[in-house]
């Protein structure tokens, strides 16, 4: 006789639960820890959110190549994408935390007891860290072990066995299946009501930003009139018509790349920064300094080093701020101090050389407002470093909090630790905006346009060639200034067929424009743009 297979209705021991709801309440119980622990870091401190300081690291110890991949292959939705892969695998690990569970809540219990370890293991490496991050990861993991236990209880009431009650207790067992199974719903209505909870606390911890921003907004407007406005832009500086950008782009298509997965929170009234280390007037600037000092308005164009050849992260726009190099005057940087290191409030690192923010006529910002507005909040409100002319891994820091003036022996950026160069020049470069690649046109006169930059010292000539053919001089629009882009444009009689355009631009100081193709790592970019189309 063969020996008996294991039943899971056995009577020896507990009954086991269907694998809906015990996956389900493992997934709820988690999502009900994130939940609470958003919540919580958004009253307490918005940096010690498990779930996104579980992003943060996942970001700061990716290995060099799969940074650049999602980089290549995302683009500026690498972090929206992140994020949702870690939203499917913690949904699956809880899932599988409840299947482990259908008999007892011991091994669930463990699994989201790891996660919960993880996330506050995750805070507390965090760049910038106190005892008050603490909070958030711990109130997570107990809230996310009384609601799987919590759960599970409703669960197993929910779905008694007739087994262990016999004929006379079948009634009974029956009799109290319909109000457990309504006390199920409640809690699961609730943790999913917690969970929504936490991540709608976000929209008002924002809605306090925005009010914030508002009145910055208004005090650029009314209260302090800038000193110093940007020329105006001439009518002839841009061809929109053409297919070129227009000369200043909108806030809210102004490229974004940093390293934050959420957007830091801060008032400005709240913002302060101290100049400090090899000074010899340390001091520190609140935002009321910013204010009642001369605000000088610039037009600039960015420059991101993952930029490809021909790519899309540039923009333009008007910044408003206070000279940076004044504020370095006023501080007294000593001889020897080669960087000037900044971080901003997520912890984000970089050095910038000293020798350029006190080049006279740089133009380097600490910068408030922008197009007419507060910073927006992904642009670095209330806050931030623009430097012209050099990539923004070494300039650009947003969420600006601490400036120190060091050397690059004793301090490394955040790039720099990945491979990236210290000094960060940005290289002469064009882009072909029209024709767009693989596109079809009429056959006939066809007009090329297209952007060139090289900041500080701006561009002379564009020239463009047709399928390899001489190369022929571009019509510039009106130069604005040496630290923003301009604008090309010209026309060749073309027959039907496939046909390919390239650009080189010149810059005012007679560098042209390298052929010499290169990847953005280590100093970005270069080569000659090139772009495939059709004419029938």
């Amino acid at each position: 006789m063969s020996a008996p297979t294991a039943d899971p209705s056995s009577t020896d021991g507990p009954s086991w639960l269907p694998r809906l709801p015990a996956a389900a309440g493992g997934v709820l119980a988690v999502a009900a820890a994130l939940g609470f622990g958003h919540l919580t870091a958004g009253v307490v401190s918005p940096a010690s959110s498990p779930f996104l300081a579980v992003g943060d690291v996942v970001i700061r110890f990716s290995p060099q190549f799969l940074t650049e991949f999602a980089k290549a292959t995302f683009g500026v939705a690498d972090k929206p994408v992140l994020l949702a892969g870690m939203a499917v695998v913690i949904t699956a690990v809880a899932a599988v935390a409840g299947l482990v569970s259908r008999r007892r809540p011991g091994p669930g219990l463990g699994v989201v007891a790891v996660l919960g370890m993880l996330g506050l293991a995750a805070v507390v490496v965090a760049p910038v860290f106190t005892a008050r991050d603490l909070l958030a990861p711990i109130v997570a993991l107990m809230v996310g072990l009384v609601t799987f236990a919590g759960l599970h209880a409703l669960a197993r009431r929910a779905h008694p066995t007739v087994t262990d009650a016999g004929a006379g207790g079948r009634a009974e067992a029956e009799a109290g299946v319909g109000s457990s199974r309504r006390a199920l719903l409640i809690g699961c209505s609730a943790a999913v009501a917690v969970a929504a909870l936490g991540a709608g606390l976000g929209g008002l911890v924002l809605a306090g930003v925005a009010e914030a921003r508002q009145r910055v907004t208004d005090q650029l407007a009314r209260l302090r009139p800038v000193t110093a406005r940007a020329p105006a832009i001439p009518a002839g500086a841009a061809f929109p018509e053409l297919g070129t950008p227009s000369f200043l782009t909108p806030n809210s298509q102004f490229y974004r790349i940093d390293v934050a997965l959420r957007v830091p929170a801060q008032r400005a009234q709240d913002w302060s920064m101290p100049i400090h280390g090899m000074v010899d007037n340390p001091f520190t600037l609140t935002f009321d300094d910013l204010l009642a000092r001369p605000l000088v308005e610039r037009t600039i164009t960015m420059t991101c080093v993952s930029n490809p050849v021909g790519g899309q992260l540039i923009s333009t726009a008007n910044f408003v701020g206070v000279e940076l190099r004044e504020l370095l005057l006023e501080a007294g940087v000593r001889p020897g101090a080669d960087q000037i290191y900044s971080t901003s409030i997520d912890g984000w690192y970089t050095g910038t050389p000293t020798e350029v923010l006190l080049e006279p006529g740089r133009g380097a910002l600490l910068a408030i407002g922008m197009n007419g507005e507060a910073l927006p909040p992904e642009h670095g409100f209330p806050v931030r470093m623009v430097v012209p002319g050099l990539y923004g891994y070494v300039s650009a820091t947003k969420w600006i909090v601490d400036m120190e003036a060091t050397t690059f022996a004793a301090k490394t950026g955040y790039w720099l630790e990945r491979g990236w160069a210290q000094q960060a020049p940005i290289k002469t470069q064009s882009r072909i905006d029209r024709p767009r690649g693989f596109e079809t046109v009429p056959a006939g006169r066809v007009v090329v346009a297209g952007i060139a930059w090289s900041q500080p010292t701006g561009i002379d000539t564009v020239e463009v060639r047709m399928d390899g053919g001489p190369w022929q001089a571009a019509e510039l629009a009106t130069e604005v200034s040496g630290h923003t882009w301009r604008m090309w444009r010209t026309a060749f009689d073309l027959a039907p067929g496939s046909h390919t355009v390239q650009t080189r631009a010149t810059d005012g100081t007679g560098v042209t424009q390298t052929a010499r193709r290169a990847d953005p790592i280590p100093d970005g970019a270069s080569g000659w743009p090139a772009t495939i189309f059709t004419t029938s």
